[in-house]
C-alpha cells in the first residue's frame, strides 16, 4: 500500500522523487487543517504540507501527505482555518537605510489621510529636540509635501532655523531623494551659495537670488551633508537592524531584498555587517544584497556575482537615474502639470554615455543590474542602455534585468521591456497614497491612469513584482495584494486610479512571491510551496482569495517560517 501511495504522490510531482528522500520517511512538520496556496505554476491549492530537514517534502491531499510522511516524531500543526502560503518576498527595500530613519531618526512619515502641515512637523522636531542629546544632529525622515497641507509646503532652511539655528537639523523626504537642512547643517557640511553641484544628479538647490534653500536633491549631494553628522556607534545600529528585520518579518517577508548596499555606510562597512547580523540566530530574514553602482568605479573586484549562501547572497548592482515622481523631481518626456504652466519636467542623474559606462562594467562580471527609474524619460534611457549590454547576450532574458518603479511609462515601453526580458518593480503605494495626487495635481489623469501598469505587464505576457521600498512606503505585501488588485486611492473621496491596470488577486499574489523571488535569482528556491524548495512559510488569519479585495490588507499575519522553524519577531 505505501509503495502504492508513494508511486501516486511521485506522480503527481507530491514529494522529492530523490531516492535519499526516503532513507528517513520521516518529516520534522505537518501542516493541514486550512487552505495551502502553493502559488505553484497552476495555482493548486493543497491540504496538508510536509517539511523535513528545511525542505518541503511533500504538498498535496492530507491522508496521502500524513500517511505518507507522519511519524511518532513528527510535529504536526493544525492550521485551524488558518491560511498557510510561501512567505512574501520583499524585492526592493533599503533595510540599512529604514533602519537609521525610522529606528535612529525622529519618524515623521504620515500615511494617514489627515495630512501634516508645516506647523504641525515644526512642532514634532522641536519636541524631538528637547531629548535629543548634546553633540547630536537633529535628524527625521518622511516629510512629504505632496501629502502636507498645503499641497508641496516645504521645510526649507528658513523654516528649520524656527526650530534651531545651533543645532544641525536634516529631515529627509518620504522618498529618499531630498533632504531639508537648516542654515547650521550647511555651513558643519562647508556647503556656501558659491558650492558647485557634486555631480551624479546632486542639487543644492538656489532661490532666485542665487542663494541656498536648504533643499537638497538626490544621493550625491544628500550624503555630502550627512557625511558630517555622528555615526551611530555598532551596538546602536545593530540593534536599529534588528528591530528592522522583525518588523520587516512581522509583515510576512521571509526574503527580503537590501537594494542599495553600501549607500549610507560604505561598501566594506555593510558587507561586514551584513556577513554578522543575517547569520546570527536571531535574525529572521533571508537578503538578498545589491551594491549601491556609483561606489564601483570600474566593476567589483571583491565580490563575485552569486557570493553568499541562502541566508545572504550578493546577486546585483543598484544604479539611480532619477528623482521621485511625488517629489518632481523624476524625468519625464512632457512637463508635469504642477506648479500650473511649468516646463519643468525633471532631470536624468546622468548622460546616455555616462549610465552605459557605469552599467557595462559589472554587467560584464555577470552582476544583475537594477535601475531606479522613475520617469518615461528615464526608462526610456534605461531600456535603450539594457538594449546596448544586451546586444551581445545569447540569451537576453537569462539576465533578468530590472527597473525600478517603472512609476511614468508608455505602452511602448511595457512592450520592449517584455521583449528585453525586463522585471519590473512596482512600488504600488504609489497607487494607493498619492494616486489623488499624480491624477489631480502632478502628472494629470492620462500619465497617472498608467501609473505601476501591472495589466499592462500582464496582457504583454510579461512579469512583474511589487515591493514598498521601505522607508518610501511602509512594508506590507497584504497592502499591496490589495493596492494591485484594487487600484483604490486612499484619499476621499476613493477613485479607482486607472481601471485597466488591475490584476486578479492571484496575480497579485503572484507578484509578492514567486515572481519576487524569480525577480531576485531565488524562485529556484523560495516563493511557491513546492518540493525540494525551502520550508519558508507564512501563516495568514484569512486567505486572500477568499477575502474582498480591499480587505486584504487587513488580514492578519500571525507567524513566519524559515527552513521550516518558526521565527521569532
Amino acid at each position: 500500500m505505501k509503495r502504492m501511495i508513494r508511486i501516486a504522490l511521485l506522480s503527481a510531482g507530491l514529494i522529492a522523487a530523490h531516492p535519499a528522500a526516503f532513507a528517513a520517511q520521516a518529516a520534522d512538520t505537518i501542516f493541514y487543517g486550512g487552505p495551502i496556496l502553493t502559488v505553484n505554476a497552476k495555482n493548486e491549492v493543497a491540504q496538508a504540507l510536509a517539511v523535513q530537514n528545511g525542505k518541503i517534502v511533500a504538498v498535496g491531499p492530507k491522508d496521502a501527505v500524513t500517511k505518507e510522511w507522519r511519524a511518532n516524531s513528527t510535529k504536526v500543526i493544525d492550521l485551524k482555518g488558518q491560511t498557510l502560503m510561501p512567505g512574501f518576498v520583499e524585492p526592493h527595500i533599503h533595510i540599512v537605510m529604514t533602519a537609521m530613519t525610522e529606528v535612529l531618526w525622529l519618524n515623521l512619515s504620515n500615511f494617514t489621510p489627515q495630512y501634516d502641515t508645516i506647523d504641525t512637523l515644526s512642532q514634532k522636531l522641536k519636541a524631538r529636540l528637547k531629548t535629543l542629546p548634546k553633540g547630536q544632529w537633529l535628524g527625521a525622515f518622511g516629510v512629504d509635501p505632496s501629502r502636507t497641507q498645503p499641497f508641496m509646503a516645504e521645510l526649507t532652511a528658513d523654516v528649520l532655523d524656527k526650530v534651531s539655528t545651533e543645532v544641525p537639523i536634516a529631515v529627509m523626504n518620504q522618498s529618499g531623494h531630498i533632504l531639508y537642512v537648516n542654515h547650521k547643517a550647511l555651513e558643519v557640511a562647508g556647503i556656501t551659495d558659491k558650492t558647485p553641484n557634486p555631480g551624479d544628479g546632486g542639487i543644492y538647490m538656489k532661490d532666485a537670488q542665487g542663494r541656498l534653500t536648504g533643499v537638497v536633491v538626490e544621493p550625491s549631494a544628500i550624503l555630502s551633508i550627512l557625511k558630517h553628522a555622528p555615526a551611530p556607534t555598532d551596538a546602536e545600529l545593530a540593534a536599529a537592524m534588528q528591530k528592522t528585520a522583525k518588523m520587516i518579518a512581522s509583515k510576512g517577508v521571509t526574503t527580503s531584498a537590501e537594494i542599495t548596499l553600501g549607500l549610507m555606510l560604505g561598501l566594506d562597512n555593510e558587507v561586514k555587517l551584513f556577513n554578522t547580523l543575517v547569520h546570527s540566530d536571531n535574525f529572521p530574514l533571508r537578503v538578498r544584497a545589491y551594491l549601491y553602482g556609483p561606489l564601483l568605479a570600474d566593476g567589483m573586484h571583491g565580490l563575485k556575482p552569486n557570493d553568499g549562501d541562502d541566508k545572504l547572497r550578493y546577486v546585483g548592482v543598484k544604479f539611480v537615474s532619477d528623482g521621485s515622481t511625488q517629489g518632481i523631481t523624476a524625468a519625464l518626456n512632457d512637463p508635469y502639470i504642477y506648479p500650473k504652466g511649468t516646463q519643468f519636467r525633471g532631470n536624468l542623474d546622468y548622460a546616455d554615455d555616462q549610465i552605459y559606462k557605469m552599467t557595462k562594467p559589472v554587467f560584464d562580471q555577470g552582476w544583475q543590474i537594477a535601475t531606479h527609474a522613475n520617469g518615461d524619460r528615464t526608462i526610456e534611457q534605461t531600456l535603450n542602455t539594457y538594449s546596448k549590454l544586451l546586444a551581445n547576450s545569447p540569451d537576453p532574458k537569462a539576465r533578468r534585468l530590472r527597473i525600478e518603479h517603472f512609476t511614468i511609462n508608455t505602452p511602448e515601453q511595457v512592450k520592449r521591456a517584455v521583449k528585453l526580458g525586463v522585471i519590473p518593480g512596482f512600488t504600488i503605494g504609489h497607487v494607493d497614497y498619492w494616486g489623488e495626487a499624480f491624477h489631480d495635481k502632478i502628472v494629470g489623469p492620462e500619465r497617472a491612469d498608467r501609473i505601476d501598469p501591472s495589466g499592462s505587464f500582464k496582457k504583454e505576457g510579461g512579469r512583474f513584482a511589487y515591493h514598498s521600498d521601505s522607508p518610501v512606503s511602509n512594508v506590507g505585501p497584504l497592502n499591496y495584494i490589495s493596492e494591485g488588485a484594487g487600484r483604490l486611492w486612499q484619499k476621499a473621496p476613493r477613485k479607482v486610479l486607472g481601471p485597466d491596470e488591475r490584476v486578479t488577486v492571484d496575480d497579485a499574489i503572484r507578484a509578492v512571491t514567486i515572481n519576487a523571488a524569480y525577480e531576485m535569482f531565488s524562485d529556484d528556491k523560495v516563493g511557491s510551496l513546492e518540493v525540494g524548495k525551502q520550508a519558508d512559510l507564512v501563516v495568514l488569519s484569512a486567505n486572500p482569495k477568499k477575502t474582498p479585495v480591499d480587505e486584504i490588507r487587513n488580514i492578519q499575519v500571525k507567524e513566519t517560517w524559515i527552513d521550516g522553524k518558526k521565527q521569532a519577531w
